[in-house]
């Protein structure tokens, strides 16, 4: 509920931004930041941390407050969202944004870039994990398999790849522009092991990733499929993909805060 609720402040601030991308992954970055990640609060830069990476960037606006939260960098800046001087952008830039490894939303990069660090935190003897958030568009991306097929050929067991399987892109269904099924196959097939969980569910989604975060003895990169909902918590944003980028005006976003308040997800 927090980080829809916030996302909706933020756009209003913006004028527009991407909801509905938000929406898909809101569980996911709750079960990541609030649990899963070994992060210390307020300390964004620790060298320890987990990392985390997502290529589909344009949901950052979902994440600040999170990391916000977490005490990285001053709650005001959320107020001055996408304003002249601001920090925080429609993109995240980890030059200007305590917190954010790596700036996205170019698509298809975040998984090479993962992989690097990965690769870095072997070679360092830092035993931290690196998770990266793909978009199911993304999966359309050639750099995103030349970056899955090096990353089984080094053997990048601390590597943990999320795609939010929404189902849909800025284009429409994914299906429809380019179809990627049978998408774990295809993980497979690159030499990842693959999980496929519900990804609104809380329970489901931090139970796994505890495991897999945990597992020393795994000598592969691993490929969680996040199966999710586009625009999840509003109703007509689920069922219309018109919604990946737009503006919700005061009475409907006061209708769309209602309709996320008075549910369980």
């Amino acid at each position: 509920m927090f980080i829809r609720l916030e996302t909706i402040r933020l756009i209003e601030i913006a004028k527009t931004g991407h909801y509905t991308s938000v929406f898909s992954a809101a569980e996911i970055f709750s079960a990541l930041y609030y649990d899963v990640m070994n992060l210390r609060r307020g300390q964004p830069a620790w060298e320890m941390r987990d990392r985390f990476l997502m290529g589909k960037g344009h949901a950052a606006v979902g994440l600040f407050p999170v990391l916000a939260d977490l005490e990285f960098f001053p709650k005001s800046w959320l107020d001055d969202y996408t304003r002249l001087g601001s920090p925080l952008g429609d993109h995240p830039d980890m030059r200007k944004v305590p917190g954010i490894d790596f700036s996205s939303g170019s698509i298809g990069h975040a998984l090479s870039a993962g992989l690097g660090m990965a690769l870095a935190g072997r070679f360092l003897k830092q035993d931290f994990t690196t998770f990266v958030m793909l978009g199911d568009g993304e999966m359309q991306e050639g750099q995103v398999w030349e970056a899955a097929i090096a990353a089984a050929h080094h053997r990048a067991n601390r590597l943990i790849a999320i795609v939010d399987r929404n189902g849909y892109q800025l284009d429409g269904a994914v299906d429809d522009v380019m179809g990627i099924e049978p998408l774990d196959q295809k993980w497979k097939a690159f030499g990842w092991e693959v999980h496929t969980v519900d990804g609104h569910s809380i329970a489901a989604l931090t139970a796994l990733l505890r495991k897999l975060r945990a597992d020393d003895s795994r000598t592969q990169p691993v490929c969680v499929i996040a199966k999710t909902v586009k625009g999840k918590g509003v109703k007509y944003m689920e069922t219309e993909p018109g919604w990946h980028l737009g503006y919700l005006a005061p009475d409907d976003a006061q209708r769309a805060i209602e309709e996320i308040k008075g549910q369980e997800i």
